[in-house]
């Protein structure tokens, strides 16, 4: 199981930690022997947009790993301190430089086998201006017939194309909730 025994040390005392199901609990947790302190393994979230400039959808060129050179929506992982918007509009900002107004939120993919949520808002651009930061080789509006397919990064960002692109023909814009394999 993803996380399973990646807690070694209590962050509270430093003491070495025993997995084992806490009373009133379900399943192994990362608990001290020493102080009874319990650490939990949850889930990251990782927040994005879906940028339309027109009838065109901004995509973005990895510069980093994992998916170096692959195109992918604008997104990474939501901080503390900020809510799942101010994430989603701060990733767009430092990928692309997009600027953007979220119109709601659009998907939301539970990604099991590596322990993520990705939470993707439609987002209509305020302008075209686009100035890419350094995880990101390029950033470019495609058109849908434009869309590089083939080299999608993440089946996420493939399934909230999909998404967006089935709801853009009905003219109707539900959020989609799904789990990816």
């Amino acid at each position: 199981m993803l996380g399973s025994h990646a807690i070694r040390h209590c962050r509270d005392c430093g003491h070495a930690v025993e997995y084992r199901v806490p009373a009133d609990d379900n399943r192994e947790r990362a608990t001290c022997p020493r102080c009874g302190t319990i650490h939990y393994e949850n889930p990251l979230n990782v927040v994005g947009t879906v940028p339309i400039w027109n009838d065109q959808v901004l995509l973005c060129r990895r510069a980093i790993e994992p998916r170096r050179g692959l195109w992918t929506l604008p997104a990474g992982f939501m901080e503390l301190g900020e809510t799942v918007a101010e994430g989603a509009v701060r990733e767009t900002v430092e990928e692309s430089g997009a600027r953007v107004q979220l119109e709601g939120l659009f998907t939301v993919l539970s990604v099991v086998h590596v322990g993520q949520v990705h939470l993707f808002y439609r987002a209509r651009m305020l302008d075209a201006t686009l100035d890419p930061g350094p995880e990101t080789l390029e950033a470019r509006l495609f058109h849908e017939h434009e869309v590089p397919w083939d080299e999608i990064a993440f089946r996420t960002v493939r399934e909230t194309l999909r998404h967006y692109y089935t709801c853009r023909a009905r003219g109707d814009y539900p959020l989609y909730c799904g789990d990816i394999g």
